[in-house]
């Protein structure tokens, strides 16, 4: 070794020239070597690649000198030219046992480590590191502790190589034959796969004892983590064998039917099925081909391929769609006419529409007719005039409810590649159906809503447009579906908030909510009818009388739609199912007087004539989603310095008319005989109740003027009327929306008297008869029409006609 290591000495330096003479090394120093990520143990035996300049020429130097070097590695590895501050201070020195120059000029040494140091101070005058070290000798002592600790690190280190993969077999051998504890505890770290830092803690310990504790420590965690790999491995081999296993069990199945005979019968036949099944479908001659060239592909499959069963699925929805259209029952208008009739009470204007529809269908099967939208309130018979319509035709009905829906896939259906895919919702219909000439419902339109997963109001589009849907091509199929002959019918609450090009593919047919007596005519043909066969009791067991029913429809219910009234039936109609149940003969009657018994106190009341007793408080009249409703509006007068205060959850615009009211009563207020000075030295505050509901719009704006008329001339606002428009700053009255729906609010809250904007006598056919002629409507242009339509007479000063004629004559009007 000595003679090889002279020789490698006598090379060239990297520089070129000769090695250079340095001044000799004080007895206590070394060369240090600093290394990057390696730690060296004492007793380890390790080879080092060494690149730097200073590196291979202190190891030159200590190869000439036959000198140890100190092994120290750096604190951050990034580091190219490390200086002082940059080492650790406790290092190994250790004796190179050899040094070799590559064929590609890299050098590397291998090393074995001798003792621990510790590094008390570099010295200069040298072109690599040297320091004066401090020789830690290893302690000598076995006590009892030592000993515990040896045994079990003995045990951890032969336990970790065993759960090694590849593990030498002479390797725990080895590790059996150790006696040194100083030496197991270092060989056993630095043949662990720890971090650099972790192992250049450890040979900073000098303390054996604490030592074995810190080397046991990273063992325990090492021998968990390769115990954890190696149950991973064990679970993924036996996944594996598993599988494995059942390919095998599965082609030697085949091949055992394949000698019986069994198996090519078997799956022959189904193919048999299926291309019978493709060609009696009638499909078109593109779907045909596609459906054809598939089934091929799952003859040559095997059945445990992956493909198998998504394309037996796949070929199962294709064949049972209804592709060819069956010959379709002429349409009857009479008989239309009668089912109508039949299933639904007045709607007179809209059964003419539906008449009208039909009448077009059956003149032109093949045109385009338009995609009817019934609008309405919930409980109004939307639902139930598509099926009617569905009888009509005879066709077959089904519906698809929209509401809720976030996921375009929900109508386009999602690509057969996904596990668990299907075809979409309008799909689905027509495969229930059995026929592509069945009426489809669309229910709840206006609850469709967009989320990450695309709109599906924008994939209905297409569903809905006649020049489109007969291309229409679901995401599962992959193939074109004619959608045109089937007749689309959709419904809403309320269109304001759906798409716009939407919308405009759509005959929008509003349905208004009922009147009391349109509500007891609809108990008296339907609702009682149905409910007794829903509870079980057969014609003669029960009678509940009008006047019962009206009480209902007054005191329980208060809706646009029958819904409600309905249950409020069934509920006491099951009152009499109990007793025929416990053995009472029938009939039992349902008088007016036993409802409270029944159905608790009654819930509603005319709250009208309370409201409007005192100056200040008018009845306006409301538009909802779900109907008309009333809305009081209450105005006060407080001292102040002439604020207005608004309270009520109002939004803007109302907030708006209600400002515009107030400075309209100020400009009249010489004309009405007002005292001015009330409102420099008055607060006045206006307040709609329910302030827990949002109200917005323009439509109070007349109810407001009135209550502030009211109020600032001490005179009540008459308790039998209601009224609505919108009012501008010259005092004329603007027409509103949603006439028919208030109309039927005030009726159904027994109001007898409507003002309402003469600009909306259009309107006036809308409203149904029976309202028509129980009530009495007075129509204003003008907001000084509607004070004397609406305020009581009383003792205060009257109208002084001649300033409000002045007025009227001052301002331009339209």
């Amino acid at each position: 070794m000595a003679d090889a290591a002279m020789r490698s000495a006598s090379e060239p330096t990297p520089s070129g020239g000769r090695a250079a003479v340095f001044p000799p090394l004080p007895v206590d120093a070394l060369i240090i070597v600093p290394v990057r990520n390696t730690v060296l143990f004492p007793g380890m035996v390790f080879p080092i690649t060494i690149g730097r300049p200073k590196s291979i020429a202190a190891a030159q130097q200590a190869v000439r000198e036959q000198r140890q070097i100190g092994i120290v590695m750096q604190r951050n590895a990034e580091t190219a030219d490390p200086v002082p501050v940059d080492m650790h201070r406790m290092g190994t020195a250790a004796t190179i046992a050899r040094y070799v120059t590559a064929a590609d000029g890299g050098h590397h040494i291998v090393c074995q480590g001798d003792q621990r140091f510790q590094i008390t101070e570099f010295l200069e005058g040298w072109p690599f590191l040297v320091a004066r070290v401090l020789l830690i000798p290893e302690s000598s002592a076995l006590t009892a502790e030592i000993e515990a600790r040896f045994v079990a690190l003995k045990g951890q280190a032969v336990e970790a190589i065993e759960l090694l993969p590849q593990a030498p077999p002479d390797l725990v051998a080895a590790i059996q034959s150790i006696d040194s504890p100083a030496l197991l505890t270092d060989l056993s770290v630095a043949y662990m796969d720890a971090v650099p830092e972790e192992k250049q803690e450890i040979l900073e310990t000098i303390d054996l004892p604490a030592r074995m504790q810190k080397a046991s420590r990273l063992l325990a965690h090492r021998i968990e983590v390769l115990k954890l790999s190696r149950d991973i491995a064990q679970q993924t081999r036996t996944s594996l064998d598993e599988r494995q296993r059942e390919a095998l069990l599965r082609e030697q199945m085949a091949t055992i039917q394949r000698q019986l005979g069994e198996g090519d019968d078997a799956k022959a036949a189904e193919m048999a099925e299926l291309e019978q099944a493709v060609a009696k479908a009638q499909m078109p001659k593109e779907v045909e081909d596609q459906a054809k060239r598939e089934l091929r592909r799952l003859q040559r499959m095997p059945e445990a391929g992956p493909e198998y069963g998504m394309i037996r699925t796949w070929l199962d929805w294709l064949t049972e769609l209804p592709w060819q259209i069956a010959e379709e029952t002429p349409i009857d208008i009479a008989e239309a006419r009668r089912i109508l009739d039949e299933d639904h009470y007045d709607l007179e204007k809209i059964k003419r529409r539906i008449v009208e529809y039909l009448a077009v269908r059956k003149l032109a099967p093949q045109g385009r007719a338009p995609i009817l939208c019934f609008v309405g309130p919930p409980g109004v018979g939307k639902t139930s005039l598509g099926q009617s319509i569905a009888r009509a035709m005879n066709r077959k009905f089904v519906r698809v409810s929209l509401g809720g829906v976030h996921d375009e896939a929900e109508i386009r259906g999602h690509r057969r590649t996904y596990i668990g895919a299907l075809p979409g919702n309008i799909i689905q219909a027509i495969r229930k159906a059995g026929a592509r000439t069945c009426v489809m419902m669309l229910d709840e339109i206006d609850k469709l809503g967009a989320g990450i997963q695309g709109d599906p109001g924008a994939a209905l589009l297409e569903v809905l447009d006649p020049a489109q849907n007969n291309t229409f091509r679901d995401n599962y199929l992959g193939v074109p579906f004619d959608l045109s002959r089937v007749v689309f019918l959709t419904t809403a609450n309320l269109l304001d908030t759906g798409p716009g090009p939407l919308r405009d593919r759509m005959e929008v047919i509003a349905l208004p909510g009922y009147t009391a007596e349109e509500k007891l005519e609809i108990a008296r043909r339907y609702l009682v009818k149905r409910q007794m066969d829903a509870n079980g009791l057969k014609p003669g067991d029960a009678e509940i009388g009008d006047e019962a029913i009206r009480r209902i429809i007054g005191s329980y219910t208060r809706e646009a739609g029958v819904r409600n009234l309905e249950r409020e039936i069934g509920q006491a109609l099951r009152h009499a199912a109990v007793r025929i149940a416990q053995g009472e003969s029938g009939p039992i009657p349902i008088a007016p007087d036993d409802l409270k018994a029944i159905l608790g106190s009654p819930q509603f009341e005319n709250e009208v004539a309370m409201r409007t007793s005192v100056p200040g408080v008018a009845t306006g009249l409301a538009w909802t989603p779900v109907g008309g409703d009333i809305l009081f509006i209450e105005a006060t007068r407080v001292p102040g310095g002439g604020r207005l205060i608004l309270t009520g959850q109002l939004g803007e615009v109302m907030k708006e008319s209600a400002q515009a009211a107030l400075s309209l009563v100020k400009n009249r207020a010489e004309a009405y005989g007002i005292d001015t000075t009330r409102f420099e030295k008055s607060d006045i505050h206006v307040h709609v109740p329910a302030g827990a509901v949002p109200k917005d719009g323009p439509s109070a704006g007349v109810a407001m003027f009135i209550a502030l008329v009211s109020l600032m001339m001490d005179r009540n606002v008459r308790s039998d009327t209601a009224m609505t428009g919108e009012i501008s700053l010259r005092g004329l009255v603007l027409p509103v929306g949603g006439i028919k729906e208030k109309v039927i609010a005030a009726h159904r809250a027994g109001l007898p008297r409507v003002v309402l904007p003469a600009r909306n006598r259009k309107d006036f056919d809308d409203i149904p008869e029976t309202a028509r002629k129980s009530m009495e409507f007075i129509w204003i242009d003008r907001v000084d029409e509607a004070v004397e339509a609406a305020l009581e007479s009383g003792t205060t000063p009257e109208v002084d006609r001649g300033a409000v004629r002045h007025l009227m004559q001052a301002q331009p009007s339209e």
